[in-house]
């Protein structure tokens, strides 16, 4: 990018309770290709106790790109407001501290937005694991059983999408779209997604934009994260005035269903029946799905029952929160719910 003043660019990363993971975090983007690019690290923590602020204000003390932003209300949506706020650049990229980044993230980012004039850009969502349990929730990530064909899990696409991992925006754009909607714990990033589309704007992908994330280690984590991305959405729906996709209203579906069937199994042989047949055809297809998922991996067989585990949790979980969020928000009419208080931890 040849000019002759640096180009700005602020990242900006909420975060809380990081103590063994934000000093190789600020490290690795430090360590990015930076040339042409005047940096600003802006980390708004959310009231870490666990030493997390001592670490951030020793590298402020030393590096004057690196800002300690407070977020006293714990939430991302919120960090991420404060950080804009902070913010003086004329670009702004958005980083998890739980995420690798190639050394040129942010150069592409830049470039991407630069070339293509969307309004937000970012990179597929490449998930990976360490673990067995971890690298089979990565596999359901990207299954298209467990996602539901979500061009962001397409690591070789680049192209227009409703929704990018993480992103990069104009701070001028990100300011005109109002930031992140901060009665939302979860979903916040697709909520402002949305809005630009509604206002048709442009989000695109570009596949060099490459990171890896890596996703919860366990079931139990995972089956938190999407009730919580369930939960929310309703009220997403209710903002809006829009209907449901067909593919969130999936896990809900098959919820009902299931749920009717067993009801049904005490007073109807047919119940029985049907509900034998889709417990069958899920099964099966959950298999194939996962054989396809975890084919370049190692781990055998051992890898595809735990990613059809992942799915099934993944699916469940979220179908479950879906179903809370619209008893909450659409027929008990609240505007904060139970998961409100949910905080930055993992």
């Amino acid at each position: 990018m040849p000019e002759t003043e640096p180009i700005s660019v602020s990242v900006i990363v909420p975060c809380r309770n990081e103590r063994l993971y934000v000093e190789a975090f600020i490290d690795s983007v430090l360590s990015q290709d930076l040339d042409g690019l005047a940096l600003r690290i802006i980390v708004a923590d959310g009231q870490s106790d666990d030493g997390t602020c001592d670490i951030l204000a020793t590298r402020a003390a030393l590096d004057p790109r690196i800002e300690l932003v407070c977020n006293p209300e714990h939430i991302v949506s919120t960090g991420l407001n404060r950080a804009i706020a902070a913010a003086t650049s004329e670009y702004i990229v958005r980083m998890d501290v739980h995420t690798r980044y190639a050394h040129d993230y942010i150069r592409f980012c830049i470039d991407a937005i630069r070339a293509t004039g969307a309004d937000c850009v970012g990179g597929p969502w490449r998930a990976i694991g360490t673990t067995g349990v971890q690298l089979a929730i990565a596999c359901a990530f990207h299954s298209r059983f467990g996602s539901g064909g979500a061009a962001s899990r397409l690591t070789d696409f680049s192209g227009d999408v409703d929704t990018v991992y993480l992103g990069c925006w104009r701070r001028d754009t990100l300011v005109a779209f109002g930031g992140f909607d901060e009665a939302l714990v979860r979903n916040q990033d697709d909520e402002l997604c949305l809005r630009i589309k509604l206002s048709n704007g442009r989000i695109w992908q570009d596949s060099r934009i490459r990171s890896e994330y890596y996703p919860r280690d366990s079931y139990k984590g995972v089956a938190r994260q999407f009730f919580q991305y369930g939960y929310w959405k309703p009220m997403i729906m209710r903002k809006h005035r829009l209907p449901s996709s067909a593919r969130q209203l999936v896990p809900v579906t098959l919820i009902l269903v299931a749920a009717g069937l067993m009801v049904g199994t005490w007073f109807s042989p047919a119940a029985r029946t049907t509900l034998a047949c889709l417990t069958l055809l899920y099964t099966g297809v959950s298999a194939i799905s996962a054989i396809a998922a975890t084919r370049r991996e190692d781990g055998g067989w051992r890898l595809v029952a735990r990613t059809m585990i992942a799915c099934a949790v993944m699916q469940f979980a979220y179908g479950a929160g879906y179903l809370r969020g619209i008893t909450e928000f659409l027929l008990l009419r609240r505007t904060r719910g139970a998961a409100t208080m949910q905080t930055l931890t993992r």
